[in-house]
Formats: structure tokens, C-alpha cells, sequence
């Protein structure tokens, strides 16, 4: 537990009572609690209460400390209740880890961090009971060593995992605190590599190959589903209303980051930009040939039965672990602030040196400024030295490898793109933001940079009546949400530059 109070009662939010939703929105880095209210013409974003989410090294990996996690929630609705009426809570997560609870619903230990090493070897595992073609045709999920599947896999014997009754990803662990009931959303549960993509349930015969036991999990739930209402001990520490909802809502954290994109017609790719960069098209159905498997895309759910067909980019990962290098001592004495570094990139010599994001080397915690020089000496390129070197470097790489994705995603579904969406954290990087449109080509809307906790208000405003469909909920983002357009530069000899630079970068390979 973190021990900290709330803010005094000057400091809490300002934002009117009246159909006020607060969304709980946890990320790698941190969390939030955010208080939105929605109108016909009116969408207001405040924050109660950030917390940081701060993983712990044991000895037998690393893990979640999901109860300072769970502490910042509850302090968070604290903050809300004090703001006046709350018409409910809903609550997204990143996707994939879990929390395992026994027979007496007590949770077994502190959930493993999606990047700790331990599935090392776990998809070979798998791939001898299930063919990697059989596995992408049931879940259509993209190939990570970290997806729950593999977790599980490695799992496999473990005494925590005989003693487990059930298994909840980390948003419906969350829900089920606040609430004692058990489910299992769907946006999330997309993720695991358990789901049918087709069916969009669990997959049987993937739990019968694997010698998952069904139990394990619960059953399915669809954002806008009730979830309960709050506990006694929760509406006594925070001072909600007992009766206060809990909304299911897109629980995959680029699940409700999708539903804000402020898209005013149908020919958009979309950018979910901040530790990863989630690249791809909202689709009516799975695309689930071979060419989408080689490719490395996903089939994730999004709301109203739609299709997320993305693919994973490490994102703004490395740029943070850079920061956090420097921060920490490093090779740089005193570490600039990110505007000063962005100073520094935009004036780097362009092109200098260029990594593929997607490299295994870069995925887990580390000197990461020294990764990236030693990718570049290993791929025969001069290693980038200062820190604006280094940036220029992460960022251009970046744009790259949105511009692959969106390219590949675009002729796998057969659809043209006009445009891309860019909301997240990224949407705040210019730089980042004018390089994808240079090295798309296409005009670039930049905006909201709170998506995910609009998507999770918005869809709790439309359980509540508030709002109507997908396309005018997106309408009433755009009217309403500050946004900035960037326009891809028309200089031939700039629009040459980015291809020879697409053309010098190896990706990774995708599928083993």
C-alpha cells in the first residue's frame, strides 16, 4: 500500500456532478482515476486522482504490485465521490496478464509482469500441441512470447496454478474487487490466445489441446454490460453510494483508445501511440489467411463486434528507457528534458541510423541507449552518440514502422486509407507526428491525447442512454476534443529520402 492521503478538498475536481463516469484507466507506467461528463455537444475530461504502477523484481520474476494498484483505485474514487455524484465506474487495463484466484476466491500471489522472462521457450510448447496455422486460425492473435497462452504454458505444473479455481485478466481482477462478481470482457479476453475470433468465445477445442481446464474461466461479458454494483467495504472507504454501477466497458486499454477516435468516415487507420504503438483498421470481420499470419497481425475484438486488426510496435518504450537511463546516471551526467531532446533530435542528422523497434533485444528493461548503438553496429551503421542522436534515431525508426504496418494492414483487408488517427500519449510528440505523416504519406490527425479513458466514459455514457451509435459517438470526439493535422510534406527529394530510408531497415522476422 502506498500510504497516501487525498487531495485536500481545494484540490479536487471541478467538473459539474451531473452524469459524471469515472474511468479507471491503468497503464504500464501509471494510473489514473478520470471524471468525464457527456452531453449532446459537451465531452469533459478532468483527472481525480495518477498513481504510479511500478513493477517489483522478486526472486522469482517480476511482478505486478497489484495492491498498491488496487490502493490507487479506491484512493482515486475517493477523489470522485468528493466531486459530487458518480453515475459509474469502469475500469481498462493493459491486456494479457492475470491474477489467479483460489477456491475461496483469494488471489494466488502477486500477478507476473508481461515482460518478465519466464515464458522463454513457452510457444515451442505450445506449437507441439497446436500447429502456429492451427493456433492464428482459431484466435487470429498475433505472435508475442508474452500472450497469456504462453504464460500459462509456462505455468504448467506450477503449484499455484493446480491451486487456482480462476483466472482473471487485470481489469476484471480490478472489477471483481470492487464488486465480488466474476467475468471476463471481451476486448481483453482477445488477447490471451484462448479466444475463438470467429466465434468470439473461448475456444474450446485450443483449451482441450492445451489441457486448460474451462473453469478456469469465466464467463464472457460485452462493453456495456452491467458488472455489479459496489461492495460495502468499497462504498465505505471511498464514500460512493453503494448502489453506484460498475460498467463493463472496452477493458483493453487500445479498445477504448479506439472507440475516441475522432474518425468522421470510414477510410481511417488508426495509431494508438504511447510504451507500445498499436497499428492498424477497425474491420467487421477476422482476417485470417496465411498472408495475415506471416504478416504478424492481430485479430483483437473492439466494440460492437468489431475487429482490431493491428499489429504491436514497441512504441514509445524505447524513448522512455532511454530517459530513464540517462536519468539514472548513464553515460549522460545531467539528461535533458524531453523538449530539449526533441530540440536536439529535430536538428540530428536525418537517417542517420535506423533500428527495427520490434527487435527482441528491446523488449525487456535495460541500458537502452546502448542497445540501440550496439543494433547499429551489429546491422554495420554508425552508432548514434548524443542523446538527440539517439531520439532522432528511436523517432524515425518509429515513423517507419507505422508506415510499414499501416501499408501491410491496408493490402491484407483489401482497404484504402486516406488518413491516419494518432491519439495516445504520441499525439503530444510533433516530431513523431509529422514523420509518420512524411513517411505514410497520408495527413495525420493528432488527437485525443486522453483516448482511453474517453473511450471507457464514452462507453459507459452510451449504457446510460447518453450517447447513440459507434460513428456519432466519434463525431461527438471530433466536435469536441482539441486535435492538430499534419499534412506530409510534398518535397520529392524529402518523400525519396523516406522510402530509401524504409528500404535500409530489416524487420525482424514475425512468425518463427
Amino acid at each position: 500500500m502506498t500510504g497516501r492521503q487525498p487531495p485536500a478538498p481545494d484540490a479536487r475536481p471541478t467538473i459539474p456532478p451531473r452524469d459524471v463516469f469515472a474511468a479507471v484507466d491503468l497503464g504500464a507506467g501509471s494510473g489514473r482515476v478520470m471524471l468525464g461528463r457527456v452531453g449532446p455537444d459537451d465531452l469533459v475530461l478532468t483527472e481525480a486522482h495518477r498513481f504510479p504502477n511500478t513493477p517489483i523484481p522478486l526472486p522469482d520474476g517480476l511482478r505486478w504490485n497489484v495492491l498498491a494498484l488496487f490502493q490507487g483505485v479506491l484512493e482515486g474514487l475517493r477523489v470522485a465521490a468528493r466531486s459530487g455524484g458518480v453515475a459509474s465506474v469502469g475500469v481498462d487495463t493493459w491486456g494479457v496478464d492475470y491474477g489467479l484466484l483460489d477456491a475461496d476466491g483469494a488471489l494466488l500471489g502477486a500477478p507476473f509482469h508481461y515482460r518478465d522472462p519466464r515464458t522463454d521457450g513457452a510457444a515451442e510448447d505450445v506449437w507441439a500441441r497446436i500447429g502456429q496455422a492451427e493456433l492464428y486460425r482459431i484466435t487470429g492473435l498475433q505472435h508475442l512470447p508474452f500472450n497469456t497462452v504462453f504464460q500459462l504454458a509456462s505455468a504448467a505444473g506450477s503449484a499455484q496454478l493446480h491451486a487456482a479455481r480462476t483466472l482473471l485478466l487485470m481489469p476484471d481482477l480490478m472489477v471483481h474487487w470492487l464488486t465480488g462478481t466474476v467475468g471476463a470482457e471481451e476486448t481483453n479476453a482477445s488477447t490471451t490466445g484462448l479466444f475463438d475470433a470467429r466465434a468470439g468465445t473461448w475456444s474450446k477445442e485450443l483449451l482441450g489441446a492445451l489441457g486448460v481446464d474451462p473453469v478456469l474461466l469465466p464467463p464472457l461479458r460485452a462493453p456495456g454490460d452491467p458488472a455489479g454494483r459496489l461492495l460495502p467495504y468499497v462504498a465505505e472507504f471511498t464514500g460512493l453510494d453503494a448502489r453506484t454501477p460498475v460498467t463493463t466497458v472496452a477493458s483493453h486499454d487500445t479498445a477504448s483508445a479506439v472507440v475516441a477516435v475522432p474518425a468522421t468516415g470510414p477510410d481511417f487507420a488508426y495509431l494508438s501511440c504511447g510504451t507500445w504503438s498499436l497499428a492498424g483498421l477497425e474491420l467487421e470481420a477476422p482476417v485470417l489467411t496465411e498472408e495475415a499470419r506471416a504478416a504478424n497481425f492481430t485479430n483483437e475484438r473492439g466494440v460492437d463486434g468489431t475487429v482490431r486488426f493491428l499489429r504491436n510496435i514497441m512504441g514509445l518504450w524505447l524513448l522512455d528507457e532511454c530517459r530513464r537511463t540517462w536519468a539514472g546516471g548513464g553515460t549522460v551526467a545531467e539528461p535533458p528534458e524531453l523538449p530539449e531532446l526533441l530540440a536536439q533530435a529535430a536538428r540530428a542528422e536525418p537517417f542517420a541510423a535506423l533500428v527495427d523497434p520490434d527487435a527482441p533485444e528491446f523488449l525487456t528493461p535495460g541500458d537502452m541507449p546502448e542497445r540501440i548503438r550496439a543494433h547499429c553496429r551489429r546491422t554495420g551503421q554508425r552508432p548514434p552518440a548524443s542523446p538527440g542522436e539517439v531520439v532522432r534515431c528511436v523517432l524515425e525508426s518509429l515513423a517507419l514502422a507505422h508506415r510499414r504496418t499501416l501499408r501491410q494492414a491496408a493490402e491484407l483487408a483489401g482497404r484504402e486509407v486516406t488518413r491516419v488517427h494518432l491519439v495516445g500519449g504520441g499525439a503530444r510528440n510533433e516530431l513523431l507526428c509529422q514523420w509518420t505523416a512524411d513517411a505514410t504519406g497520408l495527413p495525420v490527425v493528432a488527437g485525443p491525447v486522453e483516448a482511453t479513458a474517453l473511450g471507457n466514459v464514452l462507453v459507459q455514457a452510451r449504457a446510460a442512454g447518453l450517447v447513440g451509435d459507434l460513428p456519432s459517438t466519434r463525431r461527438l470526439v471530433a466536435r469536441t476534443q482539441p486535435l492538430r493535422h499534419y499534412v506530409p510534406r510534398k518535397d520529392p527529394v524529402g518523400r525519396a529520402a523516406w522510402d530509401a530510408a524504409a528500404a535500409r531497415i530489416e524487420p525482424s522476422p514475425r512468425n518463427p
